[in-house]
Order: structure tokens, then sequence, then C-alpha cells
């Protein structure tokens, strides 16, 4: 019997690097197309289908999956399961009706918590001191299916969208090699989702913009929600600045306002607390510390940051 893979991003590669290497038969990889990326515009190939090349299986990168094309491939090759691992796109229910034993996805929230396409982000940007993994058999409803297994994993105060989601990519590789082994013995059965559903649609870069009116809590997990994208940022002096990491401080002050400025030391107001800015990165600069941003910029105490 085999396994159809779908999978995109690299989140989804430890999920198929512990298939192979547990020996499951990958008849099919499906994955989203390449995409122009990058100030050189250059077409790049998402990290599964560089996973899958190396490991030389058959790949397939449809434009979309509203024709028969696709479904046809695959009921050809009379999947035992199909997996999907953050392929990004709904699978339609001519291919959810083909595996025997039905189609396994590999969510980063414990469900029904964070339903949707940035289920990490959200749960830091939220202020979540645990999340996890759920594998659950898919049905046409967005991540409402029954749940199959699920995992807890705690999120670390210094851990962004980016460090969290490695740490996830493999305990749902783990628990997806479990899931499958359950399904095989009888010994998992899947169960109703029950309890509150939330949701976390997916980020667009204007999602990125910091509201200054929030506290400095709030602010320090969002902007470790946003890493890696969409990024979070500010305008100062009409430039548009990345924040990458900052820390809140003891005080209050206005909202916005720069409260604080040494030659080393950039602190600003917020709805409650101050925020002490540490990493920034201006347009078309690299990352640097808040130091060497402010050497030779006329930042005053006071100026407001939008």
């Amino acid at each position: 019997m085999s396994i159809v893979f779908f999978g995109t991003p690299e989140f989804a590669v430890s999920s198929l690097k512990a298939l192979i290497s547990s020996g499951e038969n990958i008849s099919l990889v499906v994955t989203q197309t390449d995409k122009i990326k990058g100030r050189g515009h250059k077409l790049t190939s998402p990290p599964i289908k560089i996973a899958a090349i190396d490991a030389g299986l058959k790949i397939q990168q449809p434009a979309t999956l509203k024709h028969g094309a696709v479904s046809y491939e695959i009921a050809a090759l009379k999947p035992e399961f199909i997996v999907v691992v953050a392929y990004g796109k709904i699978l339609p229910k001519s291919i959810l009706q083909i595996p025997r034993r039905g189609c396994i996805n590999v969510h980063a929230s414990l469900l029904p918590r964070y339903r949707g396409a940035a289920p990490i982000s959200w749960a830091i940007i939220r202020g979540e001191q645990t999340t996890g993994i759920t594998t659950m058999l898919m049905d046409e409803d967005l991540d409402a299916g029954p749940i199959l297994l699920r995992a807890e994993l705690a999120i670390a105060r210094e851990d962004t969208a980016y460090s969290l989601g490695e740490k996830l990519s493999e305990l749902g590789a783990s628990l997806l090699k479990e899931t499958l082994k359950g399904i095989r013995d009888d010994s998992v059965r899947p169960v109703l989702q029950t309890g509150e559903a939330t949701f976390a649609p997916a980020l667009k870069k204007e999602d990125g913009l910091i509201n200054w009116s929030k506290s400095a809590e709030d602010i320090f997990n969002f902007i470790r929600g946003m890493q890696p994208w969409p990024g979070a940022y500010c305008h100062i002096n009409g430039e548009a600045i990345k924040i990458l990491k900052a820390e809140p401080a003891a005080g209050n002050g206005v909202p916005g306002a720069i409260e604080k400025i040494t030659p080393h030391e950039l602190t600003i107001g917020t709805g409650n607390g101050l925020l002490s800015l540490i990493e920034v990165q201006p347009p078309g600069k690299k990352l640097m510390p808040v130091s060497a941003f402010l050497q030779g910029r006329k930042l005053q105490q006071r100026m407001l940051l939008t």
C-alpha cells in the first residue's frame, strides 16, 4: 500500500522525511507551484519539492485541484493514506474520498483551537503558554475533522513563530508516525472535536503594523508571532522599520512615543508599559542592533512612531 503526500513549506519536510525513513511507500508528492521570491525575483521551489527530489520521489505541482487530472492520477495509485502537512490549499471531496484509510492532516495546534492557515503565529500573538500538534481525519470543513492524536508543547518566552515552527515540525513528524501505526493496528480511533473553536487566518503583509495602543506585553508577543512572516513593523520618520526583537520594560509613557533614547537604547511608550527595541531592520538593510540603527539618525524624545 502507498501514501500520497501533500505539503509545501519547510514545516512539512520533517513529516515527509519521517515517512521515508520509516520505509513507507510514497507513491506521489503533491506540492504548490514554484514561486518568484526575494529581491532577485528568482523562481524558487517549495522546500517539499526539494526534499522530494533528493529522495527520488515523483512530484506533481498542479496550479489547481479543481480539475480532475490530479484526482485521476491519485485514484490510479490506490493509496492507503493521503497525508497532508501544510499544503496550503483545500482538498476537494474528489480527492478526500480516494484513500482506503482516509486523509490524515498534521495540524500545528491543539484543535479545535486555532483552525486555519497560521496557527503557530496566532498562538504566540495571543499569548498562549502551550500549543501542540493534532493529527486529524480530514473532511470537507476547514480543520474540523475528527481528532486522531494530540501532543502538547510549551511555548518558550523567547520563541518566535519560526523557532516554534521548527519544534512543532519535529513533533508533528513523530505524531504522524504514531498515528499511522495506531490506525493500522486499530489502537487509534477518530474522536469528534469538542470545545470552543478559534481561528488562525492567514497573515498578510499589512497585518504586521504595530498598534502602539496595545500593552507592551501584547506587542512583545505580536513581534514574536510575526517572525518570519510578515514581520512586525512601524514607521519612524517615514521609514517602514521592522522590529525583530524587543522586551517589555518597567514604566509608562505615551503610546508610540520615544520615551527614552541613548546611543544604545530606544524605549517606546505603549498602552500599558514601555517597550525597549533591541533588533531592527531598516528598508533594504540587514538586521542590526538598535545601537547601530541609532547612529546618524536624528531621533528625539517624544517623537511619535506610527
